[in-house]
């Protein structure tokens, strides 16, 4: 759908002012070239409505700083970029993650599991799993003890595939804190093995 620059003046002009009409125009306008865009690179619809979405969200939070005399073109697709990078980045991250982890357990001799499997070291874990939010070890457990795959976790909640992602790293993140404090040289073998037997 085109849209000429008066037009799109007006409706920047509108959301300024606060008009969820203009607002809900814009998000029209400029759906499909950015989810054609966002698939090309991230090759999943699920992915592309999410960061979308999200990057409208962020227009409509952030509408006070928008120049009516600024083309809009080049600023959502900038936030659209920057955001399919940041979840091309997560993905990269996970993959890293999932390699290491085969890499190391090959290395695990029977000795150190048994160290590991200290009921102190263990204690640890649990202690580490408390630091996370009702949501975070819902979707974690559902993620590492149910063996339930994104997509399965975002249907059965409600949420989108980006939102389980975003709750799973967070909850990684905030484990390895915690074993970091706590567990000292053992935060790597402990977060190895949690990943693999949980």
């Amino acid at each position: 759908m085109y849209i000429n620059s008066e037009q799109e003046r007006q409706l920047i002009t509108g959301l300024l002012n606060d008009d969820e009409t203009a607002f809900c125009e814009l998000y029209a306008l400029y759906k499909n070239r950015l989810m054609y865009f966002a698939m090309t690179f991230l090759k999943s619809k699920e992915f592309a409505e999410d960061i979308y979405q999200d990057a409208f969200a962020s227009v409509w939070q952030n509408r006070r700083f928008l120049n009516p005399e600024s083309p809009f073109a080049p600023y959502i697709y900038t936030i659209v970029k920057n955001r399919i990078l940041n979840v091309l980045a997560g993905i990269d991250k996970e993959q890293q993650l999932k390699n290491k982890i085969l890499s190391a357990a090959v290395e695990i001799t029977n000795d150190t599991e048994e160290a590991i499997l200290d009921a102190d070291l263990n204690g640890l874990l649990e202690k580490a799993l408390m630091n996370l939010t009702t949501q975070q070890r819902r979707i974690f457990d559902m993620s590492r003890k149910e063996m339930k795959s994104h997509k399965e976790i975002a249907d059965e909640l409600g949420i989108s595939v980006y939102t389980v992602q975003q709750h799973i790293s967070a909850s990684l993140k905030i484990i390895r804190i915690y074993l970091a404090k706590y567990a000292g040289t053992y935060t790597d073998l402990l977060l190895l093995l949690f990943c693999l037997n949980v």
